[in-house]
């Protein structure tokens, strides 16, 4: 009888090993039940899935194994096409065969327990009845009750067969009805998670010329527990709506709302860029096959810009008609366009852009990063890599007064800005919070309004110098 032989290292939470007296149970790491796949993928680690299969089919009802599916498949999106044939039936295996689980399939079952004694090398057998493997193995000796301990002795348990129901790979069983015998191919499509993209942007900012450099990355990840061979693999940029399935996978509460859209796009474009579209999406074909291996991170390029336009620029936001305590350090903002012609001049996937810029050693040192949107071609990028270590903003609230006896209040802001910084910059203050009839009355500088509940100032400062602008709001609270 073919054996399997289980190495115990203490319980069964601890590391286990399996292997076989005569052959291997799993099969060689480069083989694959796959035929010809082809994967769709998109951003919210969500896959199609597309394998073209040559079976050897009888007539009439039979049941058909597909091994190496998705560990992730959502089995009722399970689509079989072939000529003349017809889904029956389908199951998907997901219980896999791994040392815990072949322990936790032997309760009630009698196995061989093997001990060798360190001092002589000898080996001891009994045949043992395994009781429960919950956190620990307990099992029945002839008349007594053990625990097979973690005590450094050399143990192993002997299984006299694999339990039907443990798969050595994820697998898909389909009863199929096929109007007549022969060899036919077939193409199983399924969606799967596990499988996702973003994309990842790496951009060298040359400031004294006001240009970079962005080479943009498509970074794949699997970890839908099942390797891709030799795939055609297409990405699609965008967000495809998705049904909740329920409370249930958020503990019972309704689920969470979406998070917000990362920052970073101040002006949409309306250039149309250069890619294959489908609907209100972008494609992204890889231009080779290749293998998308469980457990990993690919990176492929997509961007390769030199030369862009781009601009170092300071920005405060103060959020309400408040002061602050103590001067406060403004963004620094990279600004650019994705722009044809004077731009990146692509739509630009979501992702992270991260931005590096040369020291006076010539090395280039990391000096921030920002997450962007989907952005269409056209668009007017600003990107906060971080704060300014030399120039300061404080707002302080001058004057506070009600007007008159009506319900109105006037306030009189001081933004006091200063750069320690060896060169004249311009800091863009902006004010928001100017909410329903909020008006100026007067400033010392003209403002900008840019939206209904927010004005900006561009407020020029010497090098280690100071400005000080002042405005007077109107406002019903």
């Amino acid at each position: 009888m073919r054996k399997l032989f289980l190495l115990c290292c203490g319980l069964v939470g601890a590391p286990l090993f399996a292997q076989s007296a005569i052959e291997p149970v799993l099969p060689a790491p480069s083989r694959t039940a796959q035929g010809d796949v082809a994967v769709t993928i998109y951003n919210e680690n969500r896959a199609l899935v597309q394998d073209r299969r040559e079976l050897t089919l009888p007539g009439g009802r039979s049941r058909q194994e597909f091994p190496d599916v998705s560990a992730q498949i959502r089995p009722e999106t399970v689509t079989l096409s072939g000529n003349g044939i017809g889904i029956v039936e389908q199951n998907f295996d997901f219980d896999l065969l791994t040392p815990a689980a072949l322990m936790q399939k032997a309760v009630g079952e009698t196995v061989t327990l093997v001990r060798m004694n360190p001092a002589s090398g000898a080996e001891t057998r009994e045949r043992a009845r395994i009781l429960a493997a919950n956190g620990g193995v307990v099992m029945q000796i002839g008349d007594r009750i053990e625990v097979l301990r973690d005590d450094g002795l050399p143990a192993r348990v002997i299984f006299d067969r694999v339990p039907a129901q443990l798969r050595a790979r994820p697998t898909l069983s389909i009863t199929l009805d096929a109007g007549h015998a022969g060899r036919q191919p077939v193409t199983l499509n399924y969606l799967t998670g596990g499988l996702g993209w973003s994309a990842d942007y790496v951009a060298l900012f040359d400031e004294p010329n006001g240009k970079m450099d962005v080479q943009g990355w498509i970074t794949l990840t699997n970890s839908s527990g099942t390797a891709f061979s030799n795939a055609r693999t297409l990405l699609v940029a965008g967000a495809v709506n998705q049904v909740q399935r329920g409370y249930q996978a958020y503990g019972g509460y309704p689920p969470p709302p979406p998070p917000p859209p990362p920052g970073g796009m101040i002006r949409a474009g309306t250039q149309t860029a250069g890619r294959e579209r489908l609907g209100g999406f972008y494609l992204y074909p890889l231009p080779e096959r290749t293998t998308i291996a469980d457990k990993q991170t690919k990176q492929v390029s997509f961007l390769d810009v030199s030369g862009a336009p781009a601009a170092r620029a300071y920005e405060y936001r103060n959020g309400w008609l408040g002061s602050a305590d103590e001067p406060q350090s403004v963004s620094s903002v990279l600004r650019f366009s994705s722009e044809r012609g004077g731009g990146l001049g692509d739509a630009l996937p979501a992702g992270t852009v991260r931005v590096y810029q040369r020291d006076a050693r010539g090395n280039p040192q990391f000096v921030g990063e920002h997450q962007i949107g989907h952005t269409p071609m056209g668009s007017t990028i600003s990107l906060a890599t971080g704060e300014s270590f030399d120039i300061k903003v404080r707002p302080l609230v001058a004057e506070r007064t009600r007007i008159n006896t009506s319900p109105r209040w006037k306030t009189r802001i001081l933004y006091e800005v200063s750069n320690a910084g060896p060169a004249p910059v311009v800091v863009d203050v902006i004010q928001d919070g100017l909410w329903g009839d909020t008006r100026i009355t007067d400033e010392t500088m003209k403002s900008e309004r840019l939206t209904a509940d927010s004005a900006r100032w561009h407020v020029p400062v010497t090098a280690n110098g100071r400005a000080v602008v002042s405005a007077t709001f109107d406002t019903r609270f």
